[in-house]
C-alpha cells in the first residue's frame, strides 16, 4: 500500500557550517559537462546556494539542488557553471515539495 501525497511547500534543512539567510529561491539545475566534468565539491564550496547534487547518466550529467536567496544569486550560479565549462545548463523553479503522508489505518468495523 502506497502512502498518499502531500503538497508541502518547499524548504531545504540548514547545512551545518554554512552561513544562515533566506533562501526562498529553491531550483533544480540541470547540467550537461562540456569537455571535461564539472567539479561538484568546488562548486558546492564555492556557492552556498548548492544543496546537494545527483551524477546522472541521460539527458544531463550533474543534477544540482540549489536554494537561492533571489533571482539574482540564481543567475549567478548559472552563469558560474557556464564559465566552469558546462555544455549545457537547464533550470528548473521547485514550486512546491512532495512528501509522502502518513498512512492512518483504521479499524474495521
Amino acid at each position: 500500500m502506497t502512502a498518499p501525497l502531500q503538497l508541502v511547500p518547499a524548504g531545504l534543512e540548514p547545512v551545518p557550517g554554512r552561513p544562515e539567510q533566506t533562501r526562498t529561491l529553491h531550483a533544480i539545475a540541470r547540467v550537461s559537462y562540456g569537455p571535461a566534468p564539472l567539479d561538484f565539491d568546488r562548486l558546492a564550496a564555492e556557492f552556498p546556494a548548492v544543496q546537494s547534487g545527483l551524477a546522472l547518466v541521460g539527458d544531463a550529467d550533474l543534477e544540482l539542488r540549489l536554494a537561492c536567496t533571489g533571482p539574482e544569486e540564481l543567475r549567478a550560479v548559472a552563469a558560474a557553471l557556464q564559465r566552469a565549462g558546462a555544455a549545457r545548463v537547464r533550470i528548473d523553479l521547485v514550486l512546491r515539495a512532495l512528501t509522502p503522508q502518513p498512512v492512518t489505518l483504521r479499524p474495521v468495523p
